[in-house]
């Protein structure tokens, strides 16, 4: 694990964790979010890129080294990590709005692969409160995975008052 200078110095931290991401420029714009807003990004594989990648080093430009990133290989491994957090997972399954979610230090937002989203496992692992949705037209299948990650942190940080970002 990579451990970030901003994470020590911030009172809360929220987990950002994608599971079996498929776009390296998605995950590069994410490392970089991470890296300015002092949240963990979790990596669940298998990846549909590497790392090393020209286009996630392109939309991550030099964040990498200043977010902390952990990877693992099954999802087994993350949840076993996750223990003591409490999940949220980004579907357009969900019934309830993300700004109903009362977002807490640790919490894991969970976020599903671009072309397919969360397998109905995963979703069947949490209770409905825990499956979150973002308002869209009726005949919209999604959002762009970066742009929805973006949306819920910055509302996890505003329920917490952006305490520690200036």
């Amino acid at each position: 694990m990579q451990t970030s200078l901003l994470r020590d110095k911030l009172p809360f931290m929220f987990n950002i964790a994608l599971y079996e991401p498929e776009i390296p420029p998605n995950t590069g714009n994410i490392m970089r979010l991470c890296a300015n807003t002092g949240c963990s990004l979790h990596l669940i594989h298998p990846l549909g890129f590497d790392l090393d990648e020209k286009k996630l080093r392109r939309a991550g430009m030099d964040y990498r080294d200043m977010a902390t990133i952990q990877e693992y290989q099954t999802f087994d491994d993350f949840l076993q990590a996750m223990t003591d957090s409490d999940i949220y997972a980004l579907t357009t399954k969900g019934q309830t709005g993300y700004t109903h979610a009362q977002f807490k230090k640790d919490d894991v937002l969970l976020f599903g692969p671009e072309t397919r989203g969360l397998p109905d496992e995963v979703l069947a692992s949490l209770c409905e409160h825990q499956k979150l949705r973002l308002p869209m037209l009726a005949d919209s299948r999604s959002l762009n995975l970066s742009n929805t990650v973006a949306i819920v942190v910055y509302e996890a940080l505003r329920q917490q008052g952006f305490e520690g970002l200036a």
